[in-house]
C-alpha cells in the first residue's frame, strides 16, 4: 500500500463504508469492498473489512446504547453462531461465486420491489423459531459474503420496524458475527501480515466516516431511513452480483 493512489483509494473506501455503516447500521463490507478489491488482494481485504466493521459497530453500540436490544438479539445471535461455521465449511469445499451472484441478484430485486410497492407489512413473524432461522441465514450469508446484516435487515423491514428498533436488533448481531468470524480467522492463522499497517492507515477515514454516518442517522425520519436502507441493499446486491 505504498503507492499514493492506492492509499487514497483505501481511505476513500473506508470512509464510504464507515459513513454508510454508521448511518444504516450495516453494509460496510459491501461499500468498502467494491473499492478495496482494486488495490488489495482478497486475502487482505476480508480481514481488514472485518476489523473496520467491528470498530464501526462498536462505536455505534456505544453511541446508540440506549436503543440496543441485546435480549431481543439473543436468538438471532444463537442462530448466527450456527450459520458461520457452516459458511466456513462451504468456503473450504466449494466456490462461492455462484452464491454471491445469486444472493446479490436477490438483494437487488428485493430492494427494488420493496422501494416501489405500497407500504404493507407482514405480521406475526416474530416467533423465536423465525428469529433463529433469520439469525442462521444471516450468519451463513455473512460468512460467505461478509454481509451478516443483510438478512436480519430484510426481516426487520418486512415487519415495518422503526429505525431505532431495527438498529437495536441488527447492530448487536452484526458486531458479534464479525467478531466471531474474525476470531475464527485468527484461530486458523489466516490473518495477513500487513493487516495492522492497513488498519492504522484506515483509522482517520474510519473515525470520520463513522462520525458523519451516526450524525446523519439521528436527523432522519423512519420513512427516509427505510428508503435509504433499501437503496443500500440495492447497491450492495449489485456489488455482489457484478
Amino acid at each position: 500500500m505504498a503507492d499514493t493512489a492506492a492509499l487514497l483509494i483505501l481511505s476513500t473506501a473506508v470512509f464510504a463504508g464507515a459513513l454508510v455503516s454508521g448511518f444504516a447500521g450495516f453494509a460496510f463490507s459491501a461499500v468498502a469492498g467494491a473499492l478495496l478489491l482494486h488495490v488489495l488482494p482478497p486475502g487482505e481485504v476480508v480481514p481488514l473489512m472485518m476489523i473496520c466493521s467491528v470498530a464501526v459497530q462498536t462505536t455505534s453500540l456505544v453511541v446508540l446504547r440506549r436503543s440496543m436490544n441485546w435480549q431481543g438479539s439473543a436468538i438471532l445471535l444463537a442462530g448466527g453462531a450456527l450459520g458461520i461455521p457452516l459458511a466456513l465449511t462451504i468456503l473450504q469445499h466449494t466456490s462461492t461465486q455462484t452464491f454471491r451472484v445469486g444472493f446479490g441478484t436477490f438483494l437487488a430485486l428485493y430492494s427494488t420491489y420493496m422501494l416501489f410497492r405500497p407500504a404493507a407489512y407482514l405480521s406475526e413473524i416474530g416467533h423465536w423459531l423465525y428469529r433463529a432461522a433469520v439469525g442462521f441465514a444471516g450468519g451463513l450469508v455473512g460468512g460467505l459474503t461478509a454481509m451478516p446484516g443483510a438478512v436480519p435487515t430484510m426481516w426487520c423491514d418486512l415487519q415495518g420496524m422503526p429505525k431505532d428498533a431495527q438498529r437495536g436488533l441488527v447492530q448487536p448481531f452484526i458486531a458479534v458475527m464479525q467478531v466471531l468470524a474474525l476470531g475464527l480467522m485468527l484461530w486458523s492463522d489466516a490473518l495477513p501480515r500487513h493487516l495492522l499497517i492497513d488498519t492504522a492507515v484506515s483509522l482517520p477515514a474510519l473515525v470520520a466516516g463513522t462520525a458523519v454516518g451516526l450524525a446523519m442517522f439521528g436527523r432522519i425520519s423512519d420513512a427516509l431511513f427505510r428508503r435509504t436502507i433499501l437503496a443500500v441493499l440495492f447497491v450492495a446486491g449489485l456489488a455482489l452480483a457484478i
